[in-house]
């Protein structure tokens, strides 16, 4: 199953994210004891979940009302409260996680080592409340075995009003939050994007891409945000089955006719350890009727130079073929150990299990487990094939 955080349009923040995960089938009832509680280490809120329309789309809003205006925590203190709290184990390691990247951002901001971080948004008991809901949440729901994917951040514009005063929106915190993620300005003069949610939607994203990939939709729950504009202020979290997944590669050609076996050998060890995802070599016939090999090269785009560089210098070839951005298609991929007794001793063997749509389309042992079987027992690799199945 593949999970699709999609803030395009309105940006997000922590109760955005819970409202879509409750509208996903997480708990609200469990879920409010879990926020209520959690944040009395900082102070005394009241959650509420409705059902609201959003220009025309229903989604989930969470509400959390502060009824301690002026609760506030260093950062070392909260971590110690949040570790105290009767919570499992990945909840608690999560949420530090996500209350980590956003101290950091805060002492890079504000030129303060972590422990003089003084919080007063994020260290308040709503954003308490935000954090460990989300990510009770997430757990509630098993996403922690999905893979996560992050869709570009509408971060907003113009200004907002925080404890440090007046700042551009996005704020630096959020700017360091997001450094090296994909976001975007607008489409609102309004701030967006929120620093928790930020934190929380880049710990819980394995990738981050700029489009939806190829799925299989099953779901889609919407968190609203508590602005009303124009446009529905909504997040969106997208419930797929498994992905084809895709990618670009660059493809290196040249024609060769002047390399020996063994120097043609050689080229296609080099090029592999230089990175090349595949190498292939094809015997052809040449202008003149000459024989010689294509050799073919399948490269990520961060490799090519390197390895369009380096079939010069090997091969001496006065012209290559780049043909960049080829759409790849790619079964989703996992191994697998088992363990087999063979002739007395066990061994352990790797398969590769490839998946389209969650049915599995091929199983294959690796090739270097078969060999050591072969070398140890003196049976053909043959027949080692034939009893690891």
């Amino acid at each position: 199953m593949t999970i699709i955080i999609d803030p395009q349009s309105s940006g997000i923040s922590g109760n955005m994210i819970i409202g879509a995960l409750v509208d996903l089938g997480a708990d609200e009832n469990k879920l409010k004891e879990i926020m209520e509680k959690s944040a009395q280490i900082v102070g005394e809120i009241n959650v509420t979940f409705e059902k609201v329309d959003k220009q025309g789309i229903d989604a989930v809003y969470c509400h959390v009302e502060m009824l301690d205006k002026n609760s506030h925590v260093y950062y070392n203190e909260l971590v110690d409260k949040i570790n105290a709290l009767d919570l499992d184990e990945d909840v608690k390691k999560t949420s530090l996680n996500i209350f980590k990247r956003i101290a950091v951002a805060e002492s890079k901001v504000h030129g303060k080592r972590l422990e003089e971080i003084h919080f007063h948004e994020v260290g308040a008991s709503d954003a308490v409340a935000d954090i460990i809901g989300s990510v009770w949440a997430y757990y509630s729901l098993n996403l922690d075995k999905q893979k996560i994917i992050g869709l570009p951040i509408a971060v907003g514009g113009g200004q907002v009003k925080t404890a440090h005063g007046v700042l551009p929106v996005p704020a630096p915190a959020v700017l360091e939050i997001l450094k090296g993620l994909n976001f975007k300005g607008g489409p609102v003069s309004s701030e967006l994007a929120t620093p928790t949610g930020c934190a929380i939607y880049a710990e819980l994203c394995d990738e981050i891409k700029e489009f939806i990939p190829l799925i299989n939709g099953e779901k889609a729950g919407y968190g609203a945000g508590s602005k009303d504009f124009e446009h529905p202020n909504i997040l969106r979290i997208i419930q797929s089955s498994s992905i084809t997944e895709n990618d670009k590669i660059d493809v290196i050609e040249t024609n060769m006719d002047h390399l020996t076996g063994e120097e043609i050998g050689y080229l296609f060890d080099v090029l592999m350890e230089a990175g090349a995802s595949d190498v292939s070599i094809t015997p052809i016939i040449m202008k003149k009727n000459r024989q010689g090999s294509l050799l073919k090269v399948i490269s990520k785009k961060d490799k090519r130079e390197e390895l369009v560089n380096l079939i010069f210098k090997e091969t001496g070839s006065l012209g290559i073929r780049v043909t960049p951005n080829i759409h790849r298609g790619l079964a989703k991929r996992e191994f697998i150990k088992k363990t087999f007794e063979i002739e007395g001793n066990e061994y352990d063997v790797n398969f590769k299990i490839g998946y389209i749509n969650d049915e599995i389309i091929s199983k294959r042992p690796e090739y270097e487990d078969l060999k050591k079987i072969a070398e140890d027992t003196g049976l053909s690799l043959r027949e080692v094939k034939e009893m690891i199945k």
